[in-house]
């Protein structure tokens, strides 16, 4: 599978700074960088995918290499369906490594093609979580430098 397609999946619940470090520098790594926003009904989140994906598009409308989608199911199938061979995640901590060092090991097992690419946040993000994010801004806490303003405006609108 040669390709210069990769994929950088995640709730994006919500896009965050962090997120947009990693997409700026894996879109000049690669010929296409789809951000793939994983549909999960086991999850609640806190904005809906249709919600998640206008905002990726509109933080991310710069970069003509970059394209958002929306999949479910098994990221593997996803990989194959688009044509990537390469996961792009970001790791912050020892704690990420562990958990996506096992993700990666599994879908090496189901797709042995499909290569997995980690990459570390700027030292500014390397705190920066959707949760993290979700969580100060419920307790009403300045978000500057955590989200881009207009994702900050919908987050304040859901919240209140």
């Amino acid at each position: 599978m040669k390709t210069s397609i990769a994929i950088y999946p995640g709730s994006f619940d919500p896009v965050t700074n962090g997120h947009l470090d990693l997409i700026e520098r894996g879109e000049k790594m690669f010929d296409l960088l789809i951000v793939g926003v994983l549909q999960n009904a086991e999850k609640t989140p806190l904005f809906s995918v249709k919600e998640r994906v206008e905002m990726l598009r509109e933080v991310t409308k710069q970069w003509s290499d970059v394209e958002i989608d929306v999949f479910g199911g098994l990221l593997v199938d996803y990989a194959r369906k688009r044509g990537a061979g390469v996961i792009l995640r970001g790791i912050r901590a020892v704690s990420d490594y562990e958990y996506e060092l096992q993700m990666a090991l599994m879908n090496r097992k189901l797709e042995p093609r499909l290569e997995t690419v980690f990459m570390l946040p700027g030292v500014s993000y390397s705190f920066l979580s959707s949760k993290l994010v979700r969580e100060i801004a419920q307790l009403g806490a300045p978000l500057n430098g955590l989200v881009p303003p207009i994702v900050e405006e919908r987050l304040r609108a859901k919240i209140s």
